[in-house]
């Protein structure tokens, strides 16, 4: 006997949430399956407060800095990013989450799922569009920026551990790549 899993569109994926299906569950949509998403530790926390509030700072009104957020994704994916950086006002979110042509760029920070982030995590965004995408892996102290996204993954892929990297939406805008990845 042949066995078929059960791919889930997000209207379904919404309606589970409204009826209360997936309560006090953390778990993310990708590609039409219902993932468990990784237990969160204190430095994993702690990492990407500490950059949210640093990139509402450089970014003022110039961007909406999300943490842990719901993004939708063409491809049956609706991913909850640790950081999600998109076009203002904030209030254009009301009824809906942000989608690819609203995002600048999006961030993971990774404790123990550096694997996954830089893989399959990458690849899905690269699939949809997504022009930028950073992943803190604080085990390795490395930055990992992904840029050019292609048909099945990003076509530049560096890693940094020290001095200051523009984002591609605001080239003025200077991080410092040591305040993202200080635990």
């Amino acid at each position: 006997m042949a066995r078929t899993l059960t791919q889930w569109t997000i209207a379904d994926y919404h309606r589970m949430i409204a009826a209360g299906l997936l309560a006090e569950r953390q778990v993310e949509l990708l590609e039409g399956n219902i993932i468990d998403m990784a237990p969160e530790l204190p430095i994993h926390r702690a990492a990407y407060r500490r950059s949210v509030r640093h990139l509402d700072l450089l970014l003022g009104d110039r961007a909406v800095v999300f943490a842990t957020a719901p993004i939708t994704l063409p491809n049956r994916s609706e991913p909850q990013p640790d950081i999600c950086i998109v076009r203002p006002p904030e209030s254009r979110y009301d009824q809906r989450h942000p989608e690819p042509a609203d995002i600048f760029w999006l961030i993971e920070v990774s404790n123990s799922t550096a694997v996954y982030d830089l893989g399959e995590k990458a690849n899905l965004y690269a699939r949809a569009q997504i022009l930028e995408y950073w992943v803190i892996d604080l085990p390795k102290c490395k930055l990992w920026v992904h840029r050019q996204p292609g048909l099945e993954r990003y076509q530049d892929v560096k890693s940094f551990n020290a001095g200051e990297l523009s984002p591609l939406a605001f080239p003025q805008v200077k991080v410092e790549v040591e305040h993202l990845l200080k635990s």
